[in-house]
Order: structure tokens, then C-alpha cells, then sequence
């Protein structure tokens, strides 16, 4: 299988959408596949729409030859116009890797109708779906109007490697001490870290501490406003930034925090979620996206409206005052998290899938008619 895949940037981007993507790549060259990225800046959104006007990457797409073309939904606006093109000149499939929908965040209704008619257009040119979640699956089928060849395949939740057991969970959630809370993700507004500091500043001092893992950088506006956000309400010695930390230092950070809140406006899926499970954390985020397909409210976490910063400190209050609900959600995550799909089981789904979206395509095409892209048999 030779497969081309396009995104922005580098795969080492620190992201649960690059992670994806990277961890993909790497299943399909160990089963013996030939993957090229085509790589394209990494610009604004307005910048990229300029993309659509190169004949550069048709042609680079072209001399490869692809039996299928990936494409990370992120490079939308890139693509809307482009795909028109590579469909006159691809005989395998365009597929689709849909984390979330740039018009299912939170921002200016007229903004989001802009994005809605662009992320059609573009998903309009797609012959196949991947999807992380159901609930992204459902957003793409409402944009569409219609059901289109897709596979749902979750991330994992082992990709950390935790190999805690339920008696370092147990020990933890009794050693005496302030509530540990750990909030790691790039720190961008749709992340939402100034709710939570807002309602954690409404909570005892001493019973909560809060870890910040995540680039200050991807937003440097949001950043000096979080640490204005801290001076503000004097918790200097309460909040800790560290900025992006290395995967080991992070494994330690999930090792010993009680609990993590990443109360964001939308997640596609969320896998910091699923990881921070894994090592026995109940977690505390939103109802908007996907989360709720693998955290179950009062059981495995608490899940708030987003932006509603009276819930999300109750949630944490609970938490940091009652040690045993904290022990009773920290095994009932841990748990859940054991009885997901493993990245390799969820990546050998899509590869199968793949396979088939090659096979159907070359059959279209062989039945002697003008295929969807242009192509006789």
C-alpha cells in the first residue's frame, strides 16, 4: 500500500490530533506500507486559504502516485479547492481523518457559519471517513446531511505506558495533603485553564494545588492573560506553569496528581482524558464533545457545562473534601480505562478499512464508467 498524507507542520507536534495521526503512520509502515507526508506550512487560517491557488502539491501528489490519500481534516482550508484538482488525478480514494470540526468550537455564531459552508465544501470532496469518536462522526453527518463510508476508531489509552496498580491508587488518594489537580494540553483558550482558575479561586487555599502541563507558547496572548489571571487572585503559590513538559516528566505528573481537569468548550475526543484514566485519575471536563462517550458523570469524573465556573468548583470541591469519593472515581477510571481499545487494536481497524476503501475505489473504477473522480476503467 503506498499512501500519501497530508497535514501542517510536522507529525511531532504536540497535539491528540498529531498523536494520532503520528501513531498511524507508524502502524501502517510496520505492516509493510510505504507512508509520505506532505507537509504544508503552518500559517493562520486566513493564510492557508491562499494554498487553494499553488499547483505545487498536485503535482508533488501526482509523481507519488498514491493507492490513497490521507488527509487531516485540520488542513481544511488548504484543501476545499485543491481536492477538486487531485481528484482528476488520483485513481485511489481521498480519506478524510476527522478529529473534530473547526465549526464545533465556541466562537461568534456568523464565524462558525463561514467555517460550516467551508469544512463542507472540503468534506463534499472526501470518497471516506476516519473518525475518533461517534460524536464526531454524528457532526460530519449533520454537516453532510448524509451517512458516507467511515470507520470510528477511538484513540487509546495506553500510550503512556501506565502500569499503576489499584493498591498506588489507594495509597495516593489516602496520603494526607491538599487536593493535587493536574491540567496538561496546550494552553489556548478552547482548553479552558481560565475557568478553572476562576473557580479554584473560590475554594479553601489549602485544599487544592494545581499543575499546569502545557505551551504557554501556541497562544501567547492567552498565556500572559492566565498569568495576570494567577497575580490577580495572589495564587502564585498554588499554581504551578510548568510549560510543555517531556513524556517521562509527564508520566511522573500522572503518577502523583489526584485528579485532572481540562475543562474545555470542545474536544473531538479528549485523550488526555483516557490517559490520565489510566493511572487511575478521575477527571473533570465538559459536556461538549465526545467526552461523555467514555466518562460517565459522578462515576469516572464530573462533566460540567462548559464555561460554567459555579459547577466546576463544586466538582473540585467534592473532590478535595471527600477522600472517599475521590478513592471510589479513581478505580472506577482506572478500570474503564482498562477495558478500552488499545492504540494498536484501533489502528489495525482503520488499516482494515483502508484496504477496503482501496479495493472498492479500484472496482468502481474497473466497471468500464466515468468513476466520481473522473476516471474510466
Amino acid at each position: 500500500m503506498n499512501v500519501g498524507l497530508i497535514i501542517y507542520g510536522s507529525l511531532d507536534l504536540v497535539s491528540g490530533g498529531y498523536l494520532y495521526d503520528r501513531l498511524l503512520v507508524d502502524h501502517l509502515r510496520k505492516q509493510g506500507a510505504r507512508v509520505e507526508i506532505f507537509s504544508l506550512p503552518l500559517r493562520n487560517y486566513w493564510r492557508h486559504l491562499t494554498d487553494n491557488l499553488s499547483g505545487t502539491l498536485p503535482r508533488v501528489v501526482e509523481e507519488m502516485a498514491p493507492d490513497l490519500l490521507l488527509q487531516d481534516e485540520l488542513n481544511h482550508p488548504s484543501l476545499f479547492y485543491t481536492n477538486r484538482r487531485l481528484q482528476k488525478i488520483l485513481r485511489g480514494p481521498i480519506i478524510a481523518i476527522v478529529h473534530h470540526l473547526r465549526s464545533s468550537e465556541a466562537r461568534p455564531a456568523w464565524l462558525n457559519r463561514f467555517y460550516r459552508r467551508l469544512e463542507k465544501r472540503y468534506l463534499e470532496t472526501a470518497d471516506g471517513f476516519i473518525f475518533n469518536s461517534e460524536t464526531t462522526r454524528a457532526a460530519v453527518r449533520d454537516l453532510l446531511g448524509k451517512d458516507s463510508p467511515s470507520v470510528v476508531a477511538h484513540p487509546g489509552g495506553d500510550h503512556m505506558g501506565s502500569r499503576i496498580s489499584a493498591e498506588r491508587i489507594v495509597e495516593r488518594c489516602q496520603r494526607p495533603g491538599p487536593l493535587r489537580i493536574l491540567f496538561t494540553g496546550n494552553v489556548i483558550p478552547r482548553k479552558g485553564l481560565h475557568t478553572l482558575i476562576l473557580a479554584l479561586s473560590g475554594l479553601s487555599r489549602e485544599s487544592w494545588q494545581l499543575t499546569v502541563a502545557g505551551s504557554l507558547a501556541m497562544d501567547a496572548g492567552y498565556g500572559r492573560r492566565i498569568k495576570r489571571l494567577i497575580a490577580g487572585a495572589g495564587l502564585e503559590d498554588r499554581v504551578q506553569l510548568l510549560d510543555a513538559v517531556p513524556p517521562e516528566r509527564l508520566v511522573r505528573l500522572l503518577e502523583s496528581c489526584h485528579c485532572l481537569a481540562v475543562p474545555s468548550f470542545y474536544e473531538g475526543f479528549g485523550i488526555v482524558y483516557l490517559e490520565a484514566m489510566g493511572f487511575g485519575e478521575p477527571v473533570v471536563a465538559s459536556t461538549a464533545g465526545a467526552v461523555p462517550e467514555f466518562v460517565g458523570n459522578g462515576r469516572e469524573g464530573f462533566l460540567i457545562s462548559p464555561g460554567d465556573v459555579g459547577a466546576l468548583r463544586e466538582a473540585i470541591g467534592r473532590l478535595a473534601g471527600d477522600r472517599k469519593l475521590l478513592l471510589e472515581m479513581s478505580l472506577a477510571a482506572w478500570e474503564r480505562s482498562r477495558s478500552h481499545p488499545t492504540w494498536p487494536e484501533s489502528m489495525a481497524r482503520i488499516e482494515e478499512f483502508l484496504w477496503e476503501a482501496i479495493r472498492l475505489k479500484k472496482g468502481h473504477c474497473k466497471e468500464g464508467r466515468v468513476c466520481a473522480h473522473g476516471h474510466t476503467g
